[in-house]
C-alpha cells in the first residue's frame, strides 16, 4: 500500500500542506535521529525539548516531508498541523492501515491494578487458545514474542501504538491488550484506537501534576469509556471504587459489567475469599452460577485484578470455568510482590507500588499475612509528578510499617533531597520521629542498605516504587537499575546464598 502526504493531509482537520501532494512517504517518526530517506518527520512539543528545533537533523537524515505546527523554511513540503501531537494519531492510523479495526482492542486504565490485570487477562485468554498482544508497561508482546522495553512510556505514543498493532494484526493477533493511561487517553495517544473492550480497575490520587485536578483526572480515565461507548462495545467496572464508579455514565452506550468482592448486585461478586502467603481463592458468583477459582497471586486487591480480567474475559466470549483454568496458570507478575530469596531469614519484597493506595494496600496485606512481623519499608516518590501525594505516603508508610527508610524513586530535575522531605513531612505530622521511625536517605542503594542492616530474623523489608523498572531517571539520564538484583547483591554481601 502506498501512502502519500497528500492522503495523510486529509486525516488532519485545519491541516495546510506546501507542496509535495504526492511524495510518498514510507515511514513516519518523530525522533530525528530514526528518520530515514522518504520518512514523514512529526515535530512534536514535549516537556523538555521542541521537536521543531530537530528538523534540520531529519532533513539531513532523508526526511521526505515534515509536520509542523507553524511554517518553517526548508527545502522539503510541510504539513501544517494545528496540533503536531494531536494530528500524530490520525496520520499514523491512516499510514499503518488502521490497525485496530482488524482485531479486538481492550484498553485497562485505572490508578493502580492495569499491569496486573493486563497480565491475568493475557493468561485466561491465552489458555483459551486465542493469539494475544500486550503493550504496557513491562512489555510488549505480539503473539508468542516479548520483548521488555526501557521506555518508561506505559501508553507510548500513537505512532508506536498504531505500528505495534500493525505488526499484531500481521502475525494474526486476536486480542491486543493495552493499558491506557490518564496521560495516554489526555494527550490524543489512543484517539485513533477501537477499543472493543475497555476496564477501569481504580481511580484514586495520581499524575494531578498533569490533570491539576482529581476531577479532570477522571475525566482522562472515562475517556475510554467514552470510546468504547462509541462502537457499542463493552465496559468493566469496579463498584469497589469511588473514582470507578464515578465513570460508569461514560458507558452509557455500552453493555456493563460491574465485578465487587463487597456488592452483591454486582454481575461478578467474589465471595469466600481466602488469603494465603501462597495465592488466593474465591468463589465468583454471575447470575445465580457460582465457580471457584484459584489465583497465585495474594491479596484482595488482586481479588480486584482478576475480577477486572474476568470481566475482560468473559466480554471476549469465554465461560467462567474456561477461565478459572487460566487464571489458576497465570505466570508470576514482574515487580509484583517478588521475592528477593538469598537464604536470609527475613523476607525481602520488591513491589512497584509507589502510589498512596498501593501502599497502604501493599502493607496491610503483608501484616495480615505475618502479624508478628516487622514491616521495614524503603519508599520514595518521582520528581516532577503529583507532589501532594508526597507528604500522604510519607503518612502511609509511618503509620503501617514498624521503620521506614525513605529514598529516591525518579528525581528528574528536582532536587532529590526536597522531595524526601516533602514525604518525611506527611510521616512527621503522624507522630513519626526522624532516627528513630525512619531515616531518610538519598542514594537508593544505601537506602536498601540500611533496611536490610535494620532487618531481623521474621522480619519483613518491603522495597515499595521501582519494581520492574531498569533505571532511574535522574538529571535527564537513565541510571541502569534493577531492584531485586541490588537487594540480592547486599543480600549476598552480607554472607547470606541460596545454597546456605
Amino acid at each position: 500500500m502506498t501512502v502519500t502526504l497528500a492522503d495523510l493531509a486529509r486525516v488532519v482537520p485545519g491541516a495546510a500542506l506546501d507542496g509535495g501532494d504526492g511524495v510518498e512517504i514510507v515511514d513516519i517518526q518523530y525522533d530525528s535521529r530514526l528518520v530515514r530517506p522518504g520518512a514523514l518527520f512529526v515535530a512534536l512539543r514535549g516537556g523538555y525539548v521542541d521537536g521543531h528545533d530537530f528538523i534540520a537533523g531529519a532533513v539531513a537524515n532523508g526526511a521526505a516531508a515534515i509536520m509542523a505546527d507553524h511554517a518553517v523554511d526548508w527545502p522539503v513540503p510541510l504539513l501544517i498541523a494545528p496540533d503536531t501531537r494531536a494530528a500524530l494519531s490520525p496520520v499514523s492510523a491512516e499510514f499503518f492501515g488502521h490497525p485496530s479495526q482488524h482485531l479486538s482492542v481492550i484498553g485497562i486504565t485505572g490508578t493502580d491494578g492495569k499491569t496486573t490485570t493486563s497480565y491475568l487477562a493475557d493468561a485466561i485468554l491465552s489458555n483459551a487458545g486465542l493469539t494475544t498482544g500486550v503493550i504496557g508497561t513491562v512489555s510488549v508482546k505480539i503473539a508468542d514474542q516479548v520483548v521488555q522495553h526501557e521506555t518508561r512510556q506505559t501508553t507510548p505514543e500513537s505512532m508506536e501504538i498504531q505500528r505495534l498493532l500493525r505488526q499484531m494484526v500481521d502475525a494474526r493477533v486476536e486480542w491486543a491488550i493495552l493499558e491506557a493511561t490518564s496521560h495516554g487517553l489526555a494527550q490524543h495517544r489512543l484517539d485513533d484506537v477501537r477499543f472493543q473492550v475497555g476496564a477501569v480497575t481504580n481511580i484514586t490520587h495520581e499524575h494531578l501534576e498533569f490533570h491539576k485536578t482529581i476531577e479532570a483526572y477522571r475525566a482522562a480515565k472515562a475517556t475510554l469509556f467514552d470510546r468504547v461507548s462509541s462502537v457499542g462495545g463493552n465496559a468493566v467496572v469496579n463498584l469497589d471504587d469511588d473514582g470507578a464508579r464515578d465513570v460508569i455514565p461514560h458507558a452509557s452506550g455500552a453493555t456493563l459489567t460491574t465485578y465487587s468482592c463487597r456488592d452483591t448486585t454486582a454481575d461478578l461478586h467474589a465471595t469466600e475469599i481466602e488469603i494465603a502467603v501462597n495465592g488466593t481463592r474465591f468463589v465468583v458468583e454471575h447470575r445465580g452460577h457460582r465457580v471457584r477459582f484459584e489465583s497465585p497471586l495474594i491479596g484482595q486487591f488482586n481479588v480486584e485484578n482478576a475480577l477486572a480480567a474476568i470481566g475482560i474475559a468473559r466480554a471476549a466470549g469465554l465461560e467462567l470455568e474456561q477461565i478459572a483454568v487460566g487464571l489458576k496458570n497465570a505466570p508470576a507478575i514482574p515487580g509484583r510482590m517478588q521475592r528477593v530469596d538469598e537464604g536470609q531469614p527475613f523476607s525481602v519484597i520488591v513491589d512497584y507500588a509507589h502510589t498512596p493506595e498501593s501502599l497502604q494496600k501493599l502493607l496491610t496485606l503483608l501484616k495480615s499475612l505475618s502479624p508478628s512481623s516487622r514491616i521495614i519499608a524503603v519508599s520514595g516518590s518521582a520528581g516532577e509528578r503529583d507532589v501532594p501525594k508526597r507528604a500522604l505516603q510519607g503518612g502511609i508508610s509511618a503509620r503501617f510499617a514498624d521503620f521506614s527508610v525513605f529514598t529516591n524513586e525518579d528525581p528528574r530535575f528536582e532536587d532529590a533531597q526536597r522531595i524526601i522531605d516533602q514525604i518525611a513531612s506527611g510521616a512527621i505530622a503522624t507522630g513519626a520521629r526522624p532516627g528513630e521511625d525512619f531515616l531518610t536517605i538519598v542514594d537508593r542503594q544505601e537506602a536498601i542498605r540500611a533496611a536490610l542492616d535494620r532487618a531481623q530474623p521474621g522480619d519483613i523489608v518491603l522495597l515499595a516504587g521501582k519494581g520492574h523498572e531498569r533505571s532511574i531517571i535522574w538529571n535527564g539520564e537513565k541510571i541502569p537499575w534493577d531492584e531485586p538484583a541490588v537487594a540480592a547483591e547486599l543480600l549476598r554481601a552480607r554472607g547470606y546464598s541460596r545454597t546456605g
